[in-house]
């Protein structure tokens, strides 16, 4: 078995981290550019689907021309994370307006199907038997990475959004820097299967797959539409109570927290089993969505700590179900089957965000998480399967 140096988790981790932290970049500084710019407040749920539809586009461009396989993953990580810090970074340029900030944040989605899942891609070429641990690890830091652009805007409160906004572009461009420089290619990187639209036939005919799929997409209603909406929650919850919060930290603090369960969930999935930590974390879940209503109006340190356990559970079951769906796919058809449920996930996404950003006015803030619980409680009930065959 080839050494591995010691290094190569970390890096590949931390340039992960810097990498996506493009991802809400511009949620971070909205609030600014409604300000600025007259944006309306559905700004919010446009922006963060603009960035999803950008993910799946570039998630099925890089599965049909395989493009990773044909060019080093590295240089593609490095390619993607200099054009996506460069797309967030002319956000500094624009006029006033929305569609150039659309296309933009389109674009940024597109660069990180060249970051997130290449990246997994690269530390595959590290990782053999031991590879679902590490992938607790690297999802770990997508949370964090996701979450960044927050603290840097609740740190830097007299930054002008501009300042921020390039400051996340640097970091961007110095973890693919970063991943280049310091980590070759893996002695176990392999070429991926291509992908073969007939497999969307083919796939869901497996009953395992059926699980873990549907499983993971109950996942994804709930995940980017909680995390898109943390901050308006927040400061609803502030201006009811009258409370004076620092909605960029708190966010912060809620999404962040995820790293934790996810590089727990990975730990304590080896004795208890992926399907059942997932599990765990979608009834969870589901309990937070439906008791929201009545944590809202809570003391704020008791609604804050409902939030931090909230984004615990929430994203714990990602590396879970990235686990789940490879196990349980049918062999020769693995790569087209996760590129499928991944780009069905995030599609279901685009859905969620948008209903929630519809409904927020209507239902008011109290209320609309309430629209998420279907995600947790479905995602659940599919997944029952998974559950009962560990528990025989």
């Amino acid at each position: 078995m080839p050494e591995r140096p010691p290094h190569i988790l970390p890096v590949i981790m931390v340039s992960q981290f810097a990498g996506v932290s493009i991802w809400f970049a511009g949620n971070a500084v909205l609030p600014d550019l409604q300000a600025g710019w007259g944006l309306p407040a559905e700004t919010l749920g446009d922006i963060t689907a603009a960035v999803q539809l950008g993910f799946i586009a570039g998630t099925l461009v890089f599965a049909v021309t395989a493009i990773a396989d044909r060019i080093s993953p590295r240089r593609i990580f490095l390619a993607c994370a200099l054009l996506g810090a460069l797309g967030n970074g002319v956000t500094v340029l624009l006029p006033p307006a929305l569609w150039p900030l659309l296309a933009l944040r389109f674009a940024t989605g597109f660069c990180l199907a060249g970051i997130y899942p290449v990246g997994m891609k690269i530390a595959a070429g590290w990782y053999d038997k031991d590879l679902g641990r590490a992938l607790g690890y690297l999802v770990g830091a997508l949370v964090g990475g996701t979450a960044l652009p927050h603290l840097i805007r609740g740190l830097g409160q007299s930054l002008p959004w501009q300042e921020v906004t390039l400051a996340v572009s640097i970091l961007a461009a110095a973890g693919g820097l970063l991943m280049y420089w310091t980590v070759p290619d893996g002695p176990y990187l392999r070429p991926g299967a291509v992908f073969d639209p007939r497999a969307l036939l083919i796939v869901f005919r497996s009953g395992a797959f059926r699980a873990s799929a549907f499983g993971y997409f109950g996942h994804m209603w709930e995940l980017y539409a909680f995390w898109a909406f943390v901050p308006v929650i927040i400061a609803a919850h502030g201006l009811a109570r009258a409370a004076a919060l620092d909605v960029s930290l708190w966010t912060f603090a809620v999404i962040g927290i995820g790293m934790l369960s996810c590089i727990a969930g990975g730990i304590i999935a080896r004795r208890w089993g992926s399907a059942q930590v997932a599990g765990v974390q979608l009834a969870a879940s589901a309990i937070c969505c439906l008791i929201s209503p009545v944590l809202f109006y809570a003391p704020t340190p008791v609604f804050l700590a409902f939030l931090v356990f909230w984004g615990l559970a929430v994203v714990g079951d990602s590396p879970q179900f990235s686990a789940l769906n490879a196990q349980a796919a049918p062999r020769e058809w693995v790569g087209s089957a996760l590129t499928i449920a991944n780009s069905i996930g995030f599609a279901i996404s685009v859905v969620s965000i948008q209903l929630v950003n519809w409904a927020i006015e209507p239902l008011g803030a109290s209320y609309v998480l309430l629209l998420l619980a279907p995600g947790p409680v479905l995602g659940l009930l599919a997944l029952r399967p998974l559950l009962k065959r560990k528990q025989a």
